[in-house]
Order: structure tokens, then sequence, then C-alpha cells
């Protein structure tokens, strides 16, 4: 008679495994949301997502067939009944970030001739209602002089 495996120590302190953790499946699902919203209402190609560069990670990143931008987007998302709008969490630290890794994967894929942009995607989502999705392109400038 076999013995059944002792349990993982990870099933102790995530009881989540095996299904997705609450807060990655909020962020998966505002990233769907606005790779969606931004391919159809700003006419962006999505390249990328969650893209790791030596600079940290890239929610979205896109290109603007008319201006042959790059565009690095930040998703932040909101659950129902939070208070803080989603735009509020991107503080000096989080702009420092968003700017290294654009940097980064302007390098790493030579597109140093190309103009680079970054954008931020905030998604409200409420009970019963329609996300509330505000997207702010070059949110934080990424060609300073």
């Amino acid at each position: 008679m076999r013995s059944s495996p002792a349990r993982p120590w990870w099933s102790r302190i995530a009881p989540w495994r095996g299904a997705e953790a609450p807060h990655l499946a909020l962020g998966r699902r505002g990233e769907r949301l606005a790779a969606r919203y931004l391919r159809r209402n700003a006419g962006l190609r999505i390249l990328g997502h969650n893209v790791r560069t030596r600079g940290g990670e890239i929610d979205l990143v896109c290109e603007d067939p008319r201006t042959n931008a790059v565009i690095v987007v930040e998703v932040k998302t909101r659950a129902p009944g939070q208070r803080i709008p989603a735009e509020s969490a991107i503080n000096h630290e989080k702009r420092r970030r968003l700017l290294a890794s654009a940097r980064a994967l302007r390098r790493e894929h030579s597109w140093l001739d190309r103009p680079i942009r970054i954008d931020v995607v905030a998604i409200d989502l409420a009970d019963g209602k329609r996300p509330d999705v505000r997207h702010y392109p070059n949110a934080v400038n990424a060609n300073p002089r």
C-alpha cells in the first residue's frame, strides 16, 4: 500500500494553490480589459503581455501603427469597493521603474530610432456595472531632454 504524499509546504501558506491568487486574477483581468480597450479605441497593436526586461516587467507593450511609436503600458486595476482610484498607485518609485523598463526594452530590441511612450491605463471595477477604463497617453515622460 502506498502512502499518500505529504502536502507541499506552499499549500499551507497559499490556500489558493491550484487556482490563481485573487490579486493576480484581478491584475490579469485588468490587463485583458486594457488590451481590448487600446486595440479598439486607441488603434494600438499589442506586441506583448507581461514582458520582462532588465529594468522590470511591463504589463503591455504596444505599437502605434500611425507613428511607429513603441508604447509601454502600465495597467492598474481596482476591485469593486476600493475607494482609492487606480491611478494613485503611480508614484515616484513606479515612474522610475517604468522608465528603467522602457529604456531596457528599447536597448534589448534595438528600437533606438523609434519613439517610445509610457501610458497608464486605470481600471475601476464595480459590481454589476461596466468597468471604468481611463487611458492616460504619455503619462510618464520617456524622452526627457
